[in-house]
């Protein structure tokens, strides 16, 4: 195993990525053409033993990196996932990515309908069922169950994250009964598509969906005229990563969210650039230390 220097800023947790147990890791990996679904999310195999077998060694190996932390440092396991296919997407290939930043994206839709806080389109929502059936498969190889579930309160990521995951059977876990976090959001301002609903209504769309304290009713983060900053977004992110290190006490956590903020997240734990496809999954293994 070997521990990539971390790239965040000042906080309570000096993050870094303990290399080594997912392809994803690997520089001759290309991003591009992985397929997570097709590769047991990515587990290195390291022997002949059965996939199952493996799993749980992988598992063993966290407990005890967590039992050699002595509590100064801990070890926790992020499947991150963005969400599937939004109308937004289609949209940006519809006009390109230049003239989507400069004009389209600024507006509520166009002659194709809304893409303000974007819906799956059917390409998204199968990705999502991908993401199920590639759980359902890895469950019964003996992958470890997430223990806790974040999802942005964005549209797009609520449905992917509850096709997803409803109706598995997880084995030694919690039900599927996800927190939304505000910060878990995709990059800020501008971009309609990244304007969230009222809580009451992702409320009345996801009942089961848990707000964390202090949601408000209405979108206070996004502004029509300010698009968050690269470096911005970053801090935004190393502030999550230090609030669900100092307040989760589980190991396996599953984040679903966007492509900027897991581009974020893999920044500020120091793990290589690794761009998802829409609805694809990558794991990664986090060292936090106190400072």
């Amino acid at each position: 195993m070997k521990i990539i220097p971390p790239m965040t800023k000042s906080t309570p947790f000096k993050f870094s990525t303990v290399s080594g147990f997912f392809l994803q890791d690997e520089p001759d990996t290309d991003p591009s053409t992985f397929d997570y679904s097709k590769s047991n999310f990515g587990l290195i195999l390291r022997d002949n033993a059965s996939l199952n077998t493996q799993w749980k060694k992988f598992i063993q190996d966290i407990q005890e990196l967590n039992n050699l932390g002595g509590g100064s440092v801990q070890y926790k396991v992020l499947f991150l996932g963005r969400h599937g296919e939004g109308i937004h997407n289609v949209a940006e290939k519809r006009y390109g990515t230049k003239a989507w930043d400069e004009h389209w994206s600024l507006l509520d839709g166009d002659e194709y309908g809304s893409w303000v806080d974007a819906h799956l389109t059917e390409v998204g929502r199968t990705q999502a069922q991908t993401a199920h059936d590639t759980w359902a498969s890895q469950f019964e190889n003996g992958i470890p169950s997430p223990q806790s579930y974040y999802v942005s309160p964005l549209h797009r990521t609520c449905e992917t994250a509850q096709i997803t995951f409803q109706g598995l059977r997880m084995p030694l876990t919690k039900p599927f009964k996800p927190l939304i976090k505000e910060l878990v959001r995709e990059t800020l301002g501008e971009h309609t598509c990244d304007r969230r609903s009222k809580a009451s209504e992702i409320k009345a769309e996801f009942p089961e969906y848990q707000f964390e304290a202090g949601f408000s009713e209405d979108d206070l983060l996004w502004d029509p005229k300010i698009r968050e900053k690269n470096s911005d977004r970053d801090e935004r992110f190393a502030k999550l990563l230090n609030d669900i290190f100092a307040t989760d006490e589980n190991v396996v956590l599953s984040l679903t969210a966007h492509s900027g903020a897991i581009t974020s997240i893999l920044e500020v734990v120091g793990h290589r650039p690794f761009p998802l496809q829409t609805g694809a999954v990558i794991p990664v293994v986090v060292q936090a230390e106190r400072r």
